[in-house]
């Protein structure tokens, strides 16, 4: 069986170019599907408690090169959820407005409500990533000259973890995953959206552009990694190459972190309970 301390990395000993991307450890497809179906179960019954009990909120960060299985992911493992407790924001390119502010303004404004189950699909650490490997990007934020210096990316990820640090003093569990593909693999998917009409639309200029940055962003990621996985906010790695095996391992992780807060429904007061039991007599007699 899998769990999620496997994924969950020691940032002083880890090496994401030795990585698997791959790995499925003894599973097979249809093993880990209905595991799957059995794990989204145990998450619906945790997430109805969490949205009822609303004394937590859970933010779960993903980040991944292109065509690594974001969005398949997030797709099968809240299936079935309460919509009304989940919160799904995928973070593009940042507008005129995101622009004119601090580079954490638009995550903050995205945070989970008490009761509430966020995902991230791309985050705030972006700005070390993209802002890192394309200067332009960086360029666009108009950041006053003194505060472009060589240390940027170190602060960044110093207010990135008094940021996060500050989250989960108020109550917000913070659950980070990176999403592990090769870049064998994403040239496959590539290709496969190229040749599929259905899915010609998913292709962008772009990702082809990034492509031919692949190390430079292994080196971002490396560097992210190791700086901002803390006691508090964990970075999880999960093999992406096989889409079965990294949607089981999100599932995982996801739930682990519910079954970590173990929500209970609100304890009824004996003047609620008074209620209820004329309400039942009223009701009965009618």
């Amino acid at each position: 069986m899998i769990t999620p301390s496997d994924f969950r990395i020691d940032p002083k000993n880890f090496r994401l170019r030795d990585a698997e991307t791959g790995y499925v450890g003894n599973l097979d497809k249809k093993r880990a599907r209905d595991l799957l179906d059995e794990r989204i179960r145990e998450m619906r019954d945790l997430h109805e408690r969490f949205y009822v009990n609303s004394r937590y909120s859970l933010l779960v960060v993903i980040q991944a090169h292109d065509a690594a299985g974001k969005d398949g992911t997030v797709k099968a493992v809240v299936s079935g959820l309460n919509p009304m407790g989940i919160d799904v924001i995928a973070f593009k390119a940042p507008t005129p407005e995101e622009l004119s502010h601090d580079f954490l303004w638009r995550v903050m404004r995205r945070l989970p409500a008490r009761g509430h189950l966020a995902i991230f699909n791309r985050s705030h650490y972006e700005e070390v990533l993209i802002a890192r490997v394309r200067p332009e990007i960086l360029a666009a934020q108009r950041l006053p000259d003194r505060c472009i210096t060589e240390d940027i990316w170190d602060e960044r990820y110093e207010d990135i973890n008094a940021f996060e640090r500050y989250l989960t003093r108020n109550g917000t569990k913070i659950v980070k995953i990176f999403l592990n593909v090769s870049k064998a693999e994403q040239k496959e998917r590539f290709l496969s959206r190229i040749n599929t009409p259905d899915k010609q639309w998913k292709f962008a200029e772009a990702d082809l552009r990034d492509r031919a940055y692949w190390d430079d962003f292994q080196d971002a990621f490396q560097d992210m990694l190791e700086s901002t996985s803390t006691d508090w906010a964990p970075w999880h790695v999960v093999p992406a190459d096989r889409k079965w095996f990294t949607r089981l391992v999100v599932a995982e992780i996801i739930l682990d972190a519910m079954r970590d807060l173990d929500p209970q429904f609100p304890v009824v007061s004996d003047a609620k309970r008074q209620m209820l039991i004329d309400a039942r007599r009223q009701l009965e007699d009618e």
